[in-house]
């Protein structure tokens, strides 16, 4: 899967990726999706003004965490967990185990 704005797996930085998960929000963003799966952007955090909102998903995807792809009026967000487990074994699972505790 090719989408603009979008780092191709072998592009994906530890660094990049831990940036952004630094961030409570995003982070509880990233949990919500391991837990639920694909969910489009206006239904996670619906009391965040949406000006945050795209700065939050922008940082996630070009991170390499999601992808942000259109579906009629909105997009949907999908956790990146295989790209990230091919590039960083466990990572992910690791970061969220720990982030519920």
């Amino acid at each position: 899967m090719v989408l603009p704005h979008h780092p191709h797996r072998d592009q994906i930085m530890l660094e990049n990726v831990l940036s952004a998960l630094s961030n409570p929000t995003r982070l509880a963003v990233v949990k919500e999706l391991a837990r639920t799966g694909p969910r489009s952007c206006g239904s996670l955090l619906p009391d965040i003004s949406k000006s945050t909102l795209t700065h939050h998903w922008r940082a996630l995807r070009d991170a390499g965490v999601v992808w942000q792809q259109p579906s009629g009026r909105e997009n949907i967000l999908t956790l990146r967990h295989e790209d990230l487990d091919a590039r960083f074994p466990g990572l992910l699972d690791k970061i969220i185990e720990v982030a519920g505790s």
